[in-house]
């Protein structure tokens, strides 16, 4: 790994997808890209994916995996109603088919009633203790099923934004812009970043509520694009990258037989993003650069100065190059529609060990972190692939 990874580019990006309760299965992912001493240079992140992102970058080196850790077992903290897993977590991973079910649904079920600590809470209005209900106008802050303002709280302490913002590590995180309707991109590499920008990203209708940050309002990026991907493949700097892609839903999936099959399987195609016809345009388009680039190559340096077409098409060549490792959950990330919001300690556990299990099968072929070389300026490697998405 050592010569591996002395031939990586400065440009290694790691790039998030939103998945809520699955993001732990990036924190996995992460330590092992520490462990094997690769440093991305650019985190970029969606919904939980901007929650991964923030933690990373806004905690030194050495305690970025503790903090990942420390995030996560905060928030899969019960409020109220009794847990079946602290402290059990070994013990309960071994359970049958059927307990297991029940195990996740339990977790998935209090997650719903009384919310995560350290995430989010229900309004108290349903909680019972009276206030505005969400169909009254009490503003965009207030029309959510949940409050998510312990969150923010979580975020403050665990996260140095003034190291976040340092420029050490370029940091994106994607939120749609409520009144517009489009995506936009907070990056500390054009602004200050704060809490309430990484709350933003995650701030998924109608649980939570938007956030509203210079006026404007936020929620999850996740409504027009689950990940950040094109926004990194798309860098006007045009340098050599290596990215790792990591997806926590997977396009492909089996036909849903009954109606929370359907559910399931509705969110798997809406939040997949299509990974793989992003990374296929990403290679058409850089393609089409390089051919550029090399066609200017034997035109006349008078014509390329003076010919305005010439100097367009010097504007869209380049000649970098593109390494895209994709890892898309796969092994416990089928454990029904509600998934995304079991938050039960068990589940994390196992999604964090199936990260740490596919970055180590993946860094195991130093060749796949190589840049591509001759002709073909962009290549990817899906690193769990059962069968191409």
């Amino acid at each position: 790994m050592a010569a591996a990874r002395a031939e990586l580019p400065d440009n290694v990006a790691l790039v998030l997808q939103g998945g809520g309760a699955l993001g732990a299965y990036q924190a996995g992912v992460y330590q092992g890209l520490h462990e094997a001493g690769v440093s991305p240079a650019w985190l970029a992140g969606i919904s939980i994916g901007a929650f991964n992102t923030a933690i990373i970058a806004g905690n030194p080196p050495q305690r970025r995996v503790e903090a990942l850790r420390e995030f996560w077992q905060t928030i899969s903290q019960p409020y109220l109603l009794p847990t079946t897993t602290l402290g059990q977590e070994a013990r309960l991973e071994g359970l049958d088919e059927h307990a297991r079910a029940w195990l996740d649904t339990w977790e998935a079920w209090r997650a719903l009633v009384e919310g995560q600590r350290g995430f989010f809470h229900p309004r108290a209005w349903f909680a019972g203790l009276g206030g505005h209900s969400p169909f009254d106008a009490g503003g965009p802050g207030a029309a959510s099923w949940y409050d998510t303002a312990p969150m923010i709280q979580t975020l403050e302490r665990m996260i140095d934004f003034d190291r976040l913002n340092d420029g050490g590590i370029r940091v994106s995180v994607g939120a749609v812009n409520v009144a517009s309707g489009n995506l936009e991109y907070f990056d500390n590499s054009r602004m200050r970043l704060d809490a309430r920008h990484i709350l933003a990203s995650g701030a998924l209708p109608p649980a939570f509520p938007a956030v509203e940050i210079d006026g404007r309002h936020y929620w999850d990026g996740g409504l027009v694009s689950n990940t950040p991907l094109s926004y990194v493949l798309s860098d006007p700097r045009r340098a050599d990258t290596l990215v790792f892609q990591v997806d926590l839903w997977s396009a492909r999936g089996d036909l849903p037989q009954n109606l929370l099959d359907v559910a399931e399987r509705q969110k798997e195609i809406q939040y997949s993003s299509r990974t793989r016809m992003i990374t296929r345009m990403q290679r058409v388009d850089q393609h089409y650069r390089r051919l550029l680039r090399e066609l200017l190559e034997v035109v006349p340096e008078a014509v390329r100065e003076s010919n305005p077409w010439a100097k367009h098409a010097a504007e869209l060549a380049c000649g970098n190059r593109i390494t895209v490792i994709q890892l898309i959950y796969r092994e416990r990330a089928r454990i029904g529609h509600f998934k995304d919001y079991q938050f039960g300690r068990v589940a994390l556990r196992e999604h964090w060990h199936s990260g740490h299990v596919d970055i180590n099968r993946a860094l195991a072929h130093p060749q796949w972190l190589r840049l591509p070389t001759g002709e073909d300026a962009f290549v990817s490697h899906d690193a769990t692939a059962v069968e191409s998405d």
